[in-house]
């Protein structure tokens, strides 16, 4: 099995077509259908399904998919390791949850640049499921995120607590059992918990998002109430669109360290942990 077959496969995977497929890589078609042929010989399954409009992932190919795209991406990280510039004494692949990238990534990095100038780095945004499937397969060191999953071999350290509140585009909104406009934005499996025992008896909302955006969105274009981040509503709160629901109660949404009990490099693991710590630290009032 060679680097070229699997690129191949991922480029397939992506265009469902194999003359796309050949004018993105510079090959031939030939080239292209060797390369899956030999894949697909060695694995001892086929891949694809063909007709005439193009290609489909079979489900050994659905399967393989995975496997295939960090095969690349642990072959990227290689190249990155290997060919770290002279002054650079090892590397560090970040992972973070896309809502903490502004707030908390952005502070690192700068904080790692100064404090640990001989450690590359490498980020990441990503949800909980995604990193932890990177981290255990070493593709990342470590991971900041909210839902992480328990995985032998690696430590889960708190770093932040984020605060949401519940607001509304009216003044003195009802409490979300009795406002037919409360959007329930499913922040996690820690906030269903909480938000559970804090509203026992609120029925099925008419609205429920998985985003955090696309929640807060609706609400101020049509009106309603939701528990958002109080970092993401402030501005909205101090131009008047958005009221806090009176005697609502805050609900914490942990976040987390992940990282592995035996890192490769324990320099960069500490350097990297630290500044994260730091920057939790010094910024906390704004999570």
């Amino acid at each position: 099995m060679h680097l070229d077959q699997i690129r191949t496969f991922i480029e397939i995977a992506n265009t469902g077509n194999f003359n796309k497929a050949a004018e993105k890589l510079n090959v031939t078609q030939s080239t292209i259908s060797a390369r899956i042929r030999g894949l697909e010989e060695e694995l001892g399954r086929s891949l694809f399904n063909r007709s005439h409009s193009g290609v489909t992932l079979t489900a050994t190919g659905q399967q393989f998919q995975r496997y295939a795209l960090n095969m690349m991406r642990l072959w990227q990280q290689a190249r990155l390791e290997v060919k770290l510039p002279k002054g650079y004494s090892g590397i560090i692949g970040l992972g973070a949850q896309v809502s903490l990238w502004d707030r908390l990534v952005l502070r690192w990095m700068p904080w790692m640049r100064k404090n640990a100038p001989d450690i590359a780095i490498r980020v990441e945004a990503d949800y909980s499921t995604s990193m932890s499937r990177q981290l255990a397969d070493g593709i990342l060191d470590l991971g900041v995120m909210y839902s992480p999953r328990q995985m032998s071999g690696f430590i889960i350290e708190p770093l932040l607590e984020e605060k949401l509140i519940l607001v509304a585009t009216e003044e003195n909104a009802p409490p979300p059992e009795k406002n037919p406009g409360y959007v329930f934005v499913d922040w996690g499996d820690q906030f269903r918990a909480i938000h559970t025992e804090t509203h026992p008896d609120l029925p099925p909302p008419a609205v429920a998002v998985g985003l955090g955006a696309l929640g807060l969105q609706y609400i101020l274009k049509n009106g309603g109430s939701g528990y958002f981040p109080i970092r993401v509503v402030q501005s909205q709160i101090k131009s008047g669109r958005l009221f806090p629901v009176p005697d609502s109660k805050e609900i914490s949404r942990p976040a987390y360290i992940v990282y592995s009990s035996r890192p490769r490099d324990e320099h960069a693991m500490e350097r990297a942990i630290t500044g994260l710590r730091d920057v939790a630290s010094r910024h906390s009032q704004e999570f």
